[in-house]
């Protein structure tokens, strides 16, 4: 299970600090398939990802758990920077690498990511032919869930103060050294407005999976990027790929799995629903987690073969 580094061809400077998994009885001699495993919008490759591109190569896959550009151990700056778009990217930068491993198939790579990070994987498989199969689990669409809420409630029309608030801040960073920030979960467990999202502070902030490289904020300036940004812009067209998604019966996300559903051009799309999972259940909760690899493991197997 190596850490490797290498430069993000993208043209930001950044590079990329990535875990690499082998399946059992690895040969440098032969040819994998290889599956690119993103984080949740906050989190890092040692939590959420790691663990599925774990469970995943213990299936025959090769897997590789990465931190986004600006976060984690990759480098640029500003730090904790959330760029939709180069967070999209910053999956097909991780494939120009895994294209330069000999005993990778070019010809068999998927992508599949947690929360925003799946939301990254499934833009950058609309945009990305490399990418030959599509994961999701806990799907969020960064855009759709800054815009209308965790569960779907706020109109579009009616986030226009978050671009407000993020034009501003763009313009106090510009004569300021401290930049503003936003929470991606709450900070604190009083934050919470719900018990799923008490969830979500309980995973990033107390020892149940914190990481000191996941502080779990970004910039109020990214506001102007997400706001309008749609992880599954062109789906209906171009997201033709085999996709399955998995989401916990419980989550007031899943609005967002059903949608992309529903949106991709695909004859080969799944919704696998854990009975009594909520989102953040599927992060680390042996049982959801076991069950959503085991799903997953079997349709990465099957369709890059």
């Amino acid at each position: 299970m190596p850490n490797v580094s290498f430069k993000n061809l993208n043209g930001q400077g950044v590079t990329m600090a990535a875990i690499i998994n082998f399946p059992a009885g690895f040969d440098e001699s032969r040819k994998y398939p290889a599956v690119v495993v993103s984080h949740p919008g906050g989190g890092v490759k040692e939590q959420a990802a790691g663990l599925y591109a774990k469970k995943l190569a213990e299936n025959g896959l090769i897997t590789i758990a990465f931190d986004r550009s600006y976060q984690g151990e990759s480098t640029g700056e500003p730090r904790q920077l959330e760029n939709p778009y180069i967070s999209t990217e910053d999956v097909s930068a991780v494939i120009d690498y895994l294209t330069t491993l000999p005993y990778v198939d070019q010809d068999r790579i998927g992508a599949m990511g947690i929360c925003a990070g799946a939301g990254y994987s499934a833009n950058a498989a609309i945009n990305d032919r490399r990418i030959k199969a599509l994961g999701m689990v806990s799907a969020v669409n960064i855009g759709q869930m800054f815009r209308n809420g965790w569960e779907n409630t706020v109109k579009d029309a009616d986030a226009l103060p978050y671009l407000e608030a993020g034009s501003a801040a763009r313009t106090a960073d510009a004569s300021n050294n401290d930049m503003a920030t936003i929470p991606l979960a709450p900070l604190k467990e009083e934050d919470a407005p719900n018990t799923e999202l008490r969830g979500a502070w309980e995973y990033y902030h107390t020892p149940r999976c914190e990481h000191p490289n996941a502080p779990g904020y970004t910039l109020a300036r990214n506001l102007t990027q997400i706001i309008t940004y749609d992880a599954y812009n062109k789906a209906e067209a171009f997201l033709t790929q085999p996709v399955l998604v998995v989401a916990g019966s419980k989550a007031g996300s899943k609005w967002m799995s059903d949608g992309l559903i529903a949106r991709a051009a695909s004859t080969d799309k799944m919704l696998h629903i854990v009975e009594g999972a909520d989102h953040m259940d599927l992060y680390d909760v042996p049982r959801y987690v076991d069950e959503a690899v085991s799903k997953l493991a079997r349709f990465f197997q099957a369709k890059l073969k």
